[in-house]
């Protein structure tokens, strides 16, 4: 006889009293604000990156699609490249003023934050 395993592999579940997941019910749905009605800070950082800077914008209550655009925009006016992490934009350099610029432009309340 063979000892293959015909259960389900999803083995994260001791007990189910349902049996579909239903992930989708438990996330908590982003609320989509107009750019007048966010205020994004604007700074400059260095921790935990080996002493490069990095400008992160950050304080968005938008989707992920809508943030992915937007960094996507900034980094090419830039010039540089950057990451979308934790709802935070981060761009490689020293671009403050620059990306404060093009945010006030979208229509987005931004202000320089920290040194």
């Amino acid at each position: 006889m063979s000892s293959s395993n015909s259960q389900s592999s999803d083995k994260s579940f001791v007990y189910r009293e349902f049996g579909n997941d239903n992930s989708a019910a438990t996330e908590r749905p982003i609320p989509e604000l107009p750019p007048q009605q966010q205020n994004l800070k604007v700074q400059a950082s260095r921790k935990g990156r080996k002493g490069k800077t990095v400008t992160v914008v950050s304080g968005f209550q938008a989707k992920p699609e809508t943030l992915a655009d937007l960094a996507k925009q900034l980094k090419t006016q830039c010039g540089t490249g950057g990451t979308l992490k934790d709802n935070e934009i981060e761009i490689q350099g020293e671009h403050k003023q620059k990306i404060l610029d093009i945010l006030t432009k979208l229509g987005y309340k931004a202000k320089i934050s920290g040194g």
